[in-house]
Formats: C-alpha cells, sequence, structure tokens
C-alpha cells in the first residue's frame, strides 16, 4: 500500500507508514467516517433547537441566570472529561469492533440520544441522552487520537488546546456582538449540509480533504458562538441546561476533531 504523503510503499495489512508514520488509506477512511459522524449529529440537533424554542415552559421550571449557565458549563466539562478517560483507557475502538458495525451502533446511540434529548423535558432523561452521544462520539474520537499518537502526544495536545482557545474566543465575539448571530440560524445549517455532501462526494472519489478541513474548522467556530448565544435565548430551565450543552459539546467535538486532522497532517508533511 502507497503512502499518500510520502508515496513510500507499506505492506498491505499496514494503518501507519513506516517511514513518515501517516495513517494510510484505511486509517484515512475510518478518520473520514468519524468526521462525517459527528457533524451529522450536529446537523440532526438544528431541529431539536428550534422545537426547545418553542416549547411551553412551567414557570416554576425557571431557575436563575447563574445557575443555568453553571449547569451548562458543568455538564459540558461532564462531556469533555469523558471523552478523555476514554482516549485514555481505550484507545482505538476499532481495534475491537468492525469499523461498519461500530459505525451503525454510533449512529443509533448518538441520534438516539439526540431524539431523547429533544423529546424530554425532565433534566435527567436529557442527561442520559446526553451521555448516549458522548460516549460513542467519545470512542470515535478515542480512535482517531490513537491514530496520531494518543492522549499524550503533542499533536492531540496542540488540538485540543487550540479548541479551547477558539471556544473562549467565539465566546468572547458573541458577547460583543450578538446581534451578529441571531439570525445565522439556517445559513449555518446550510453550509454544515453543503459541507458534509461535498465531503461524502470527495470521500467516494479517495480525494484528500485538507481544503474542506480548514473551511470545517471556521464554521465549527462560529457554530460554537451561535450556541452560546441561543443557550440564552432559551427559557432557563434545568432540561434546557442539559440540551444546550449538548449542542456545544458537539460544536467543540467537531472542532476538536477537524484541527487534530490539520496539526496531524502538517505535522507528518514537516517528517
Amino acid at each position: 500500500m502507497k503512502c499518500p504523503n510520502c508515496n513510500t510503499e507499506n505492506p498491505r495489512d499496514a494503518r501507519f507508514c513506516a517511514e513518515c508514520g501517516a495513517p494510510l488509506q484505511q486509517a484515512q477512511t475510518h478518520m473520514a467516517e468519524t468526521q462525517k459522524a459527528a457533524g451529522a449529529a450536529l446537523a440532526l440537533g438544528h431541529a431539536a433547537r428550534q422545537a426547545r424554542l418553542e416549547a411551553a415552559v412551567e414557570p416554576g421550571a425557571i431557575i436563575s441566570t447563574r445557575a443555568y449557565n453553571a449547569v451548562m458549563i458543568g455538564v459540558v466539562v461532564w462531556g469533555l472529561l469523558v471523552n478523555v478517560l476514554l482516549c485514555t483507557y481505550v484507545g482505538d475502538v476499532y481495534r475491537y469492533i468492525n469499523p461498519v458495525a461500530f459505525l451503525i451502533l454510533y449512529f443509533v446511540l448518538a441520534f438516539g440520544g439526540i431524539f431523547i434529548a429533544s423529546k424530554s423535558d425532565n433534566a435527567g432523561i436529557s442527561f442520559l441522552g446526553y451521555n448516549m452521544v458522548v460516549v460513542p462520539l467519545g470512542l470515535a474520537i478515542s480512535a482517531m487520537v490513537a491514530e496520531y499518537g494518543g492522549i499524550d502526544s503533542q499533536v492531540v495536545k496542540d488540538a485540543f488546546l487550540y479548541t479551547l482557545v477558539v471556544t473562549l474566543a467565539m465566546l468572547g465575539i458573541e458577547m460583543m456582538f450578538p446581534a451578529f448571530f441571531e439570525k445565522l440560524g439556517m445559513a449555518l445549517l446550510g453550509c454544515l449540509i453543503a459541507l458534509l455532501l461535498c465531503e461524502v462526494v470527495l470521500l467516494l472519489f479517495r480525494v484528500r480533504q485538507n481544503v474542506t478541513d480548514w473551511i470545517a474548522s471556521g464554521l465549527f467556530s462560529v457554530y460554537i458562538a451561535y450556541d452560546i448565544h441561543r443557550s440564552q435565548q432559551f427559557p432557563k430551565t434545568l432540561d434546557n441546561a442539559v440540551d444546550c450543552a449538548l449542542d456545544i459539546y458537539l460544536d467543540m467535538a467537531n472542532l476538536f476533531l477537524r484541527l487534530l486532522r490539520i496539526l496531524g497532517s502538517k505535522n507528518n508533511n514537516n517528517k
């Protein structure tokens, strides 16, 4: 099997190039499938956001803005911690399960979790749905992290750091220009769907997707600010705090995956 990065011939069953360490075609396909699955989960969540805006809420369910934001941040941090634990102790999930079987399981659990969270007005049930998304997506992220040297590799650390920096930066931008994000919903959704369709076509024709990774990184960065903005428009209930945390977690997970791919490709090209 020829390495797409340095053209070195490798054994047919090899997953990494013996010369430059770049992931070979099979590993790249798994990474691309992981990214499409994560992006599809985010696209599905758009309808859930609109439903939450239109849902009637009992006055007694309203909590303070401080408590609402604290719960939302806590739930996001919980999801990130679960992902760190999965990356640390599980590693490449494709060693234990067939990639096709895993993707089927991923879609069933993740989309089921989004459906449960969006339909429930109970914070506990929504948190269950949240974890149904976090665990399979965390396993997919864990497999991709393993491809780039594991959680202790510099590429992975940099991707995580940049994700946090971008998230904080977009929070600041949203606070300075809240009106800008008021009507971006449909435009962002259209861009996301177009991006996913484009990447599916490129994947079928085995075209490298470096440019789309950069575009996606910008798109998911804007999504972070948009979902932070939208989180403050919903009635401030415990259930909505959990649901909004799911939106923001998906934004951050998608951004991390794209940055990891970009930084990993740059690292391989420098070898």
